[in-house]
């Protein structure tokens, strides 16, 4: 299907606007821009197809920028369209390699549509509408939890002073009770959809997902059953392994990629914590990288690979956690190097 491909589209995305370069198979280029909403992807869309650019002929690339690029990525994917949404790090070793010196939005526009070309990065697939319905839902309920969060700093900050910690402790108590809300809506939006429900059920199986982090895996990951192996999953999320070696001189220390999605690297910190004490499986191997000296931090990163194991493992057979099969080993399948 590639080989009939004879545009790439490049699209820099900010909060207002979609800044577009057109690229066809002579180097031509032509640049346009639009409004950043569903109004200006429909004009996108006929704009392409106005200079005989059609879905089966032409691949977009984007940066993944949150929820101003999942949204406009979406509503392309549901027109027809075949879209990549790459790491901006990739962009960025991309753009040194052609020393750019101007960043502009129309410069980095045809940058990603001379990325898409030469690297034909992977396809981006739109989660379905009940993932999507349950993002919403817990970003939601994560803002909400941080104003809590700042309600009580505020109130430790002004405990003393009567005239305003009364209001600061209603307010706190009305989020409280909006979050509870929502979370009940979560639990309602799960269980009345029986994929999400069984991944649910599988999810809770493991020491350490409870009912809080069970949610946004659903929510951030979609279904990992599209992840080729356990490794690519740590990948997106970004918790492999770095080494940073060379010649015999070099010798750095090894800590986790952070190349991956961060709100759910976030949500798998605490967990980590709570596996490395109950989940037999990750108790055993952090206890086995603290023996061999990998510095405390080093271990958490190495609790949360595995736990994005554990993860794929339970989702991709369907078989709820079992410690027998669980228990580690140091070697290549965990990828975590025994070094201080």
């Amino acid at each position: 299907m590639d080989s009939l491909v004879e545009f790439w589209i490049g699209i820099d995305v900010s909060k207002r606007k979609l800044d577009v370069a057109l690229l066809d198979a002579r180097g031509k280029l032509k640049q346009r821009v639009f409004a950043n909403d569903a109004a200006g992807c429909g004009e996108l869309h006929q704009w392409l197809m106005g200079r005989g650019v059609t879905p089966l002929a032409g691949r977009i690339c984007m940066e993944a920028t949150g929820p101003y690029s999942e949204t406009s990525a979406t509503a392309l994917v549901d027109a027809g369209w075949v879209v990549a949404v790459v790491n901006p790090a990739r962009v960025k070793g991309f753009a040194q390699g052609e020393l750019l010196r101007n960043k502009t939005d129309s410069a980095d526009a045809a940058l990603l549509a001379r990325f898409c070309a030469r690297m034909k990065p992977e396809p981006w697939q739109a989660p379905p509408p009940a993932v999507r319905e349950l993002r919403a839902l817990v970003d939601r309920l994560q803002v909400l939890r941080d104003m809590q969060q700042q309600e009580r700093n505020r109130l430790e900050a002004h405990a003393a002073n009567q005239v305003v910690s009364p209001s600061i402790r209603e307010h706190i108590n009305w989020l409280q009770a909006c979050a509870d809300k929502l979370q009940t809506q979560i639990d309602d939006h799960i269980d009345a959809h029986p994929l999400l429900a069984k991944d649910a059920e599988l999810l809770n199986s493991i020491p350490g997902i409870g009912q809080v982090t069970t949610p946004k895996v659903l929510a951030f990951l979609g279904d990992v059953r599209r992840f080729a192996n356990a490794k690519a999953l740590a990948a997106f999320i970004g918790v492999t392994p770095r080494l940073k070696e060379s010649g015999s001189s070099v010798r750095g220390r090894s800590m986790i990629s952070r190349a991956g999605h961060a709100q759910m690297r976030k949500a798998l910190y605490m967990p980590a914590l709570v596996a490395a004490r109950h989940n037999p499986a990750v108790r055993a191997f952090s206890e086995r990288l603290r023996a061999s000296g990998l510095a405390p931090k080093a271990v958490v990163g190495a609790c949360m690979h595995k736990l994005a194991v554990l993860i794929y493992g339970v989702l991709r057979s369907g078989v709820p956690f079992d410690p027998r099969i669980a228990m580690p080993r140091l070697d290549l399948e965990d990828g975590i190097p025994l070094m201080p």
